[in-house]
């Protein structure tokens, strides 16, 4: 099991030499084909008798279109040679941009992303909203930081919860997971649930080492913070890659995560490993 087509994400106008690096090295890795992709939404204008919308629609297509070409060629260059295919694809829409890459991940066993700026209104236009993505996408996403100068995989976290998001992104983890030098899996449990916790995270390291993954397995008794504890367990063990399942639902076109998604995994300090 392997990762044969990865779809990058690159944030048109912006430097995505760090997302490039990752995604190279990881293709690199798995032998695999790297679809580009970026999208812009178009300049959103409410009427005013002292604008010229026509001009100013023009100007932003034109700008949209010069980003679009940039992104191209920056992905192109930082990737030539570095995977066994290369193919781009782009998008002017109007939809949410989670949307049209949630559509076209159709063709991706894993998406590489940056971290979500969606919450900042003047990035709307070119960044996808992570929350919106995570509920749509049907493919794991590889979250990578911007300061991220090369891949680094050698210690990664699975933070295990007993349920289908957290068992979907073991799976979809597994090719990554091999790459590691280590892995642990780790549950945070009540005290009465603890002797259960530690069954399932055995269960769970067992499952890795059929698949040729030699896992650490911890239960560790709540302190009442998953998130707060989770972070602490990512700095005691110094790890590169969280992997873990995104919990949340979907209601009027709004996305409500759990608060260790939305809290730790969505965070833009490490690599991020996430399916819903």
């Amino acid at each position: 099991m392997t990762y044969t087509t990865i779809m990058v994400n690159l944030a048109p106008g912006e430097d995505n030499a760090g997302l490039l690096r990752v995604t190279g090295e990881l293709a690199e890795r798995c032998h695999a084909e790297v679809v580009g992709i970026a999208a812009r939404q178009p300049l959103q204008l409410l009427y005013n008798d002292a604008l010229d919308f026509d001009d100013a629609i023009e100007r932003d297509f034109r700008e949209i279109e010069r980003e679009l070409e940039a992104a191209e060629t920056e992905f192109r260059s930082a990737l030539l040679g570095r995977a066994s295919k290369l193919e781009w694809r782009s998008s002017v829409t109007i939809a949410p941009l989670s949307e049209y890459l949630a559509h076209e991940a159709r063709v991706a066993d894993l998406v590489i992303t940056g971290p979500s700026s969606a919450n900042q209104p003047l990035c709307r236009a070119r960044h996808v909203n992570l929350g919106n993505l995570l509920m749509q996408i049907g493919r794991p996403l590889l979250i990578v930081p911007k300061n991220m100068d090369r891949l680094k995989f050698r210690r990664v976290l699975v933070f295990w919860k007993d349920k289908r998001e957290t068992r979907r992104a073991s799976s979809d983890a597994l090719p990554l997971l091999k790459l590691a030098e280590e892995v642990t899996v780790i549950e945070i449990a009540g005290k009465a649930d603890l002797a259960a916790a530690t069954r399932r995270v055995n269960d769970v390291a067992a499952w890795l080492g059929r698949h040729g993954i030699i896992a650490e397995a911890v239960a560790a008794a709540a302190n009442g913070d998953d998130a707060a504890q989770l972070e602490a367990f990512v700095d005691e063990y110094r790890a590169d890659v969280v992997v873990g399942g995104a919990y949340g639902h979907s209601q009027l076109r709004e996305v409500v995560l759990g608060g260790v998604t939305r809290d730790l995994l969505l965070r833009a300090e490490r690599c991020a490993f996430v399916s819903h």
